[in-house]
């Protein structure tokens, strides 16, 4: 058995291993799963994403949580908080993000997570508010904000995505701490 940080009803939630390294490289260039990205991702790229979540954990305490389905044990994405690294009218923020594998989704998983994920973040850290954003046309990933119980504030155009990308413009949805204003 696999040392969960926490649990939902069917995913665990964990630091990274090793052994994540390859399927996520193999979720990194697949063009289905990174349709919502500018482009897919070269190895290289996503082992130093991995390599940015594992400093994130180091410095802030929580990240991006490698994801299994507890069910197989099996590796299946992740779900979790990070920092933005760009600069707009909503950040320093926290923001909770998702990326599964195809095999993964279409069975409320992202949605699970997410909600799990709000949920311990708000227990067990100081937060007062996460932000989560998407592309305009990543419709998926927006309703899995809705069902998680987050609210669309604006939208704004993503300084990082080219300005002739359809990608550019994206939707923004915060949670507040519940009991708060």
């Amino acid at each position: 058995m696999k040392d969960y940080l926490f649990t939902s009803a069917r995913l665990g939630f964990r630091y990274w291993e090793e052994t994540d390294l390859v399927p996520f490289c193999e979720m990194g260039k697949d063009p289905e799963v990174m349709q919502f990205f500018p482009a897919t991702l070269p190895e290289q790229d996503s082992i130093a994403m991995v390599a940015r979540i594992r400093q994130h954990f180091s410095e802030k305490g929580y990240g991006l949580y490698a994801v299994d389905l507890l069910s197989t044990q099996k590796f299946i994405g992740f779900i979790g908080l990070s920092t933005p690294r760009f600069d707009a009218y909503f950040t320093p923020c926290t923001e909770i993000g998702w990326r599964l594998r195809r095999d993964a989704w279409g069975r409320g998983l992202a949605t699970e997570g997410a909600i799990r994920c709000l949920s311990y973040a708000f227990e067990t850290f100081d937060f007062s508010e996460i932000y989560s954003f998407t592309a305009v046309i990543n419709q998926p990933s927006e309703r899995v904000m809705q069902k998680a119980g987050m609210q669309q504030v604006g939208t704004f155009q993503h300084p990082m995505v080219a300005d002739d990308s359809p990608l550019k413009a994206h939707v923004l949805y915060r949670m507040a701490r519940p009991g708060s204003l």
